[in-house]
């Protein structure tokens, strides 16, 4: 996969914030999406080797991505991509963190995903662009946010039966700007929001079809697995080679 060059990476967090506010304009809310053949499960675990600090350089993001046969949900590919960090952990600011990575990990993919899962926000994002929109954007294929936790707007908790949605809402503008969303029963909501390409109805749809009875849908839940595993193997290998 090759993705559009939008932007710089080397900013600061004033210039990454005006990025935001500059794209969020080109983000597309309504649906285009291709018939979903295959669907994609992103995600990113960090590492610190030896005795350097987040700051020195030391840093590294593991970016996984497993890609599924839907609605079959056969797993057909997987990748992962390592890079050094360069930004700075700033909340509302993670896509400039691990989108390089994941960037690195897609464009090895053999096949390509119709429709991309993030284990973060999209719309719902104090400037209407988190990570699923901004990845969303620069692949220009279309992208769902699933956070395990808010990050602005208010919601009731949906009722308790798998399925079950609330609407997340803007408290200072009324704007509804993702859902919470039940996708086992009795276990803690998710909370779904828009990336690019997709309304929210039919991010809702898509999250709860690749959704098996975990709380996390499965596309992210395998991901987190995947990139952590690489990073137990990483930490394992360097202990063995300083013995």
């Amino acid at each position: 996969m090759k993705a559009l060059q939008l932007h710089r990476w080397d900013v600061t967090p004033a210039e990454a914030r005006q990025i935001q506010l500059d794209l969020r304009h080109r983000l597309e809310r309504s649906d285009r999406i291709p018939h979903v053949k295959h669907v994609a499960g992103a995600d990113i675990a960090f590492e610190l080797r030896g005795r350097g600090s987040w700051s020195t350089g030391e840093a590294r993001a593991i970016a996984g991505v497993m890609v599924y046969r839907f609605p079959e949900m056969n797993e057909v590919e997987r990748a992962s991509a390592i890079e050094p960090l360069r930004f700075p952990y700033v909340p509302g600011l993670l896509s400039f963190r691990e989108i390089p990575a994941l960037l690195a990990a897609f464009q090895s993919l053999r096949v390509s995903p119709d429709l991309i899962f993030c284990d973060g926000q999209g719309y719902a994002h104090p400037r209407r662009f988190g990570l699923a929109c901004h990845l969303g954007l620069l692949l220009d294929v279309p992208a769902i946010g699933v956070a395990k936790s808010l990050l602005i707007g208010k919601c009731k908790d949906p009722a308790r039966k798998a399925g079950s949605t609330a609407a997340l809402v803007d408290t200072e503008t009324g704007e509804q700007i993702g859902a919470a969303v039940r996708t086992a029963t009795g276990v803690k909501p998710v909370y779904v929001s828009q990336g690019h390409r997709i309304s929210l109805e039919r991010a809702i749809e898509f999250t709860l079809a690749v959704t098996d009875g975990f709380r996390i849908p499965r596309p992210t839940r395998d991901a987190d697995h995947f990139v952590n595993k690489i990073g137990r193997q990483r930490k394992a290998q360097a202990i063995a080679a300083r013995a």
